[in-house]
């Protein structure tokens, strides 16, 4: 009851009541595009998510990420990585366009505010077999052949913006194809839709890598860190070297995107942070980040079905 006195409701629904009839038309394309996005503002493992179904497709197709770009220092079109190549910094890319095109070794990435246009230069110059939009559940102008959510625990019980972190009201699931509850190796939450398809995201085989050699850790029961992290959220970083049993001996919490311009590591300190970070920092002997595999349980599968018998019968 207490969003129906909040004007940013009434704009969502406005908005997407435009687009459920038509009266805002959305750019389609002759490739499938498959949506990552969620409800909420900061961290929710959409960019591990995207990994993922990136990593189960390029094996066997041309997959092109396309992204916004946030806080980018460029504007327009820019081709980010093409099959792997890395093209551009993480300055003019956006530091998660630029962390995925680091970690995908075959796939190209595109940014651009208008990822319609972003679309149709990948087209034309690259000849993509799917995009992936990231972080596109609210950016509804593209068409897509599969809306994936990701939701956390607190989006159940969150209020819109801004007072809450959701961007949409939480009766907008109904508009996603496949719902993924993200975090499940953090908090139980044994969320089932009653009538869509429900999977749940973990994060597994952690480990800790050195930024100056990738070698990674082995014993880090004799190591103590300074963990620090410039994401959507902070916390379930920490909780996460928590809950790994990492030591750690101060914690510092920086603002999502961080530039990094000031920061300057002490010499006789092991710093901990995420491959997110670690991309806008110079390797160093005593930096290290955090990486994992994700899996999700029935996605190949649902994949199989939607999209790939679809792309492999053309």
């Amino acid at each position: 009851m207490l969003d129906l006195l909040n004007p940013y409701y009434y704009g969502i629904r406005v908005r997407n009541w435009l687009y459920d009839k038509g009266f805002i038309s959305a750019c389609k394309f002759h490739v499938p595009v498959i949506s990552v996005g969620n409800l909420s503002v900061g961290g929710s493992g959409k960019s591990s998510l995207v990994r993922y179904i990136a990593e189960l497709l390029s094996e066997d197709f041309h997959v092109c990420i396309l992204s916004r770009g946030y806080r980018r220092r460029t504007r327009g079109t820019l081709l980010v990585s093409h099959r792997g190549k890395i093209l551009h910094s993480w300055q003019e890319a956006g530091d998660e366009p630029y962390m995925l095109a680091k970690q995908l070794r075959k796939i190209s990435l595109v940014v651009d505010e208008n990822r319609c246009r972003g679309a149709r230069f990948a087209l034309k110059e690259l000849s993509p077999d799917l995009f992936i939009l990231d972080d596109g559940f609210q950016h509804r102008k593209i068409h897509r052949d599969l809306d994936i959510l990701l939701l956390k625990k607190r989006d159940l019980s969150d209020r819109l913006l801004p007072f809450g972190r959701l961007r949409e009201p939480i009766s907008s699931i109904q508009r996603a194809d496949l719902l993924v509850v993200a975090y499940g190796e953090l908090e139980t939450f044994e969320y089932q839709h009653p009538h869509k398809i429900t999977l749940r995201m973990v994060r597994e085989n952690w480990k800790v890598i050195r930024s100056s050699d990738e070698a990674q850790a082995e014993d880090l029961s004799k190591l103590s860190f300074v963990a620090f992290a410039g994401l959507g959220d902070n916390e379930q970083f920490f909780r996460t070297l928590q809950r790994l049993g990492i030591k750690v001996e101060e914690k510092l919490s920086l603002p999502d995107h961080y530039h990094y311009r000031d920061f300057k590591l002490k010499e006789d300190k092991l710093y901990i942070t995420t491959f997110k970070d670690v991309v806008k920092l110079k390797p160093a002997d005593n930096l290290y980040y955090l990486d994992f595999d994700v899996k999700v349980a029935g996605l190949k599968e649902v994949l199989e079905k939607l999209i790939i018998k679809n792309l492999k019968g053309r």
